[in-house]
């Protein structure tokens, strides 16, 4: 297998970068390798901390960590005083990249690390419920990621558009695809796409990777929804979409490809391909070549199609742990999302093990419920949880963004009373200005629970 330095070099000669500079990619690169492969010769190889947030650099600099053999932490250059701390107290790092406005003092240190034989690459995950976790990956399992990506995909080289944060797997493996297939990357804010200062490219050749709220705003704007319409693959993921914005996408042929994976997974393990999107189904897609999935029960016996149960993965691309403990023989993962596969071996997500809502004695499951509810096209966002209830256990509670400020919560019950059953009509209504979501679209479920828990106690008072 190619190392990272392997592929720098290949593409050297190659103006591969749209919207930066390709040689000074290059040199920036070359010569942080450099340095780290000095102070590596001193002793162990330095743990580096990576938040450059300029892209240019924070790539470049990811690219010199792997090839020196350095432990190499991607982080948020924005997370708060907290975040930063106890990434420094999991981490203790010898070395931080980048400028960072809410750190502690930190002193500097060298701590032994065993040399691994590939690269540690540790990728955050776990942000949204308040305690960061890294997720231990290897070039391997990056290297294996991509080359399900092309083999599912029939294709050589990968063109990426890239509009997600550089530090979050889903940005980062735009950027590792390209890299290592000798592809371009256009990388841009997505506000710069937004306002219509977009890069000039051919979208028939490219990739672009998007979460459910990015692909709504988008289509908000004709002329944005005419410039997506052009893409070879709109890859979604990230968050569950709703109902009504796929239909949104089909309709205005968004060459659309719904995705399932994860940080521990080096990013999507199964994807529907935009021809079946188009057709018409609805799922996650068949696995890709470098991963295994199967639905067992509470048993952890396997299931056969059509039964929902918990989701296990096995893949080439599985993390080898969370830093930092490792695991050298990683078995079969299971998720907290529940699913199951159909005849044609596609994945279909019902909802999150952990979100599952038992009112009654029913098992709700808020995935149908914010759909239902999305369909209505009376909220601009919603997110449908449980609260504690001495009489039902849990109570139904929809916190949700009304698209017009005159839009009260019996007109949006009135149309879902012939289209959900009534035990699945939420109890409590929340009206907010925003929900709690992060730059991937996930919502902040914590939060929620406190803003609903805040809102039911004054309104008792």
């Amino acid at each position: 297998m190619e190392r990272p330095l392997d592929y720098l070099n290949n593409l050297a000669q190659n103006d591969w970068l749209i919207g930066y500079n390709s040689h000074q990619f290059n040199q920036i690169a070359q010569e942080l390798y450099l340095e780290l492969t000095q102070i590596s010769a001193c002793g162990t190889p330095p743990k580096i901390i990576l938040a450059e947030r300029e892209p240019l650099r924070f790539l470049a600099s990811f690219i010199a960590a792997c090839a020196a053999n350095c432990p190499v932490f991607l982080c948020n250059p924005d997370w708060g005083i907290q975040e930063w701390q106890q990434v420094f107290d999991l981490v203790q790092p010898d070395i931080i990249l980048g400028e960072l406005l809410h750190t502690p003092t930190l002193l500097l240190r060298h701590s032994p690390l065993p040399t691994p034989h590939s690269p540690l690459i540790m990728i955050p995950t776990g942000g949204s419920s308040g305690q960061i976790k890294f997720a231990i990956h290897t070039w391997e399992t990056l290297i294996a990621s991509v080359q399900g990506f092309t083999e599912y995909f029939q294709i050589k080289q990968v063109n990426s558009f890239c509009i997600l944060p550089l530090y979050h797997v889903s940005g980062l493996m735009q950027f590792i695809r390209s890299f290592t297939t000798g592809g371009k990357l256009a990388i841009q804010p997505f506000k710069a796409v937004e306002s219509n200062q977009i890069l000039n490219i051919k979208q028939s050749e490219f990739f672009i990777s998007l979460v459910p709220t990015q692909l709504q705003r988008l289509l908000q704007n004709p002329e944005l929804t005419q410039w997506l319409s052009q893409f070879n693959t709109v890859l979604l993921g990230g968050a569950p979409a709703w109902n009504e914005l796929l239909e949104k996408a089909r309709f205005h042929r968004i060459r659309l490809a719904p995705t399932y994976g994860m940080t521990e997974t080096a990013s999507q393990i199964a994807t529907l391909k935009p021809d079946d999107f188009l057709g018409g189904k609805i799922s996650s897609g068949q696995i890709l070549p470098h991963a295994k999935v199967t639905i067992r029960n509470q048993q952890d016996e396997i299931l056969n199609s059509n039964k929902i149960g918990n989701i296990t993965i096995y893949a080439q691309s599985l993390a080898l742990g969370y830093y930092p403990i490792t695991r050298e023989h990683q078995t079969d993962f299971q998720v907290d999302d529940l699913g199951f596969l159909d005849d044609q071996g596609h994945l279909n997500i019902v909802g999150r093990n952990s979100d599952k809502i038992i009112t009654g004695g029913e098992n709700i499951y808020p995935a149908e419920i914010e759909s239902a509810i999305q369909a209505t096209q009376m909220v601009a966002d919603i997110c449908v949880i449980g609260i504690p209830d001495k009489h039902w256990g849990q109570a139904l509670t929809a916190i949700y963004i009304p698209k017009q400020s005159d839009t009260s919560a019996l007109k949006i019950q009135t149309q879902l009373n012939d289209k959900l059953s009534k035990f699945k009509i939420p109890k409590y209504w929340i009206p907010q200005q925003n929900l709690p979501r992060n730059s991937q679209g996930k919502i902040n479920r914590q939060q929620l629970q406190q803003i609903a828990t805040e809102f039911l106690q004054n309104s008792i008072t």
